[in-house]
């Protein structure tokens, strides 16, 4: 548990939504307090036998990421909500998460974190997994046997041309690939050690791991 109270005042807000929108998702936003956010380049998997048939395997999509005080991104996440509609189908999917919520790649069952809130929807965690080029659709096939139902995968860059950024000491470079899956909380715990089986995440350079509790969700449909 955090002994910081004020840890939790901070959180970083999530938007998934389909190429071309994120722009004006982040634009909405700025009029409602939000200063800035970045916008990453991703690809979400389908399990839709229609669009399999036709080839259609994946659809690209861009992630806003935000941050802010938590009253504000309760405001923010309620109105882009509102604006963009994401109780529809594939119109998006937006969430919250409180920045002291991350746990290290050794430690895979999500802790409770933030329920003082009363929110009535935390049931959700944003399992991240960075792994090399290539292996991304492996870690969605790993989580989909232990009951995901879809994942957002990003290829990861470092912050310059001949840079690379890191999470947990690991490097984070062109040729790796992030993959974003949010899965209930009970289904956590098989999800991640599906993933580390499937993957030998124990294994030096194989990947990492981090499990992150969600505050707040809209667009997630069963």
């Amino acid at each position: 548990m955090n002994d910081n109270p004020q840890a939790t005042d901070y959180e970083l807000i999530y938007v998934i939504v389909n190429h071309g929108s994120g722009s004006k998702v982040l634009h909405r936003a700025k009029k409602h307090s939000i200063t800035g956010g970045t916008i990453y380049l991703g690809r979400g998997t389908l399990k839709n036998r229609v669009l399999e048939f036709f080839g259609i395997i994946d659809e690209r999509k861009e992630i806003v990421v935000m941050a802010s005080d938590t009253k504000t991104a309760d405001e923010v996440i309620d109105i882009l909500d509102q604006e963009f509609h994401f109780e529809k189908p594939h119109h998006g999917i937006a969430f919250t998460l409180p920045v002291c919520g991350v746990l290290g790649s050794t430690l895979y069952k999500c802790d409770e974190i933030h329920t003082e809130r009363g929110e009535s929807n935390t049931m959700y965690s944003l399992i991240t997994t960075i792994v090399d080029r290539g292996k991304g659709e492996f870690v969605v096939d790993a989580a989909t046997k232990a009951g995901a139902k879809g994942a957002t995968i990003v290829n990861a860059r470092g912050s310059g041309i001949h840079e690379t950024s890191r999470v947990f000491a690991m490097e984070i470079e062109p040729e790796k690939e992030m993959v974003y899956i949010l899965v209930k909380n009970e289904i956590t715990e098989d999800v991640v050690s599906s993933i580390r089986e499937e993957l030998k995440i124990d294994e030096p350079g194989k990947g990492i791991i981090f499990v992150q509790s969600v505050n707040k969700t809209h667009g997630l449909h069963e």
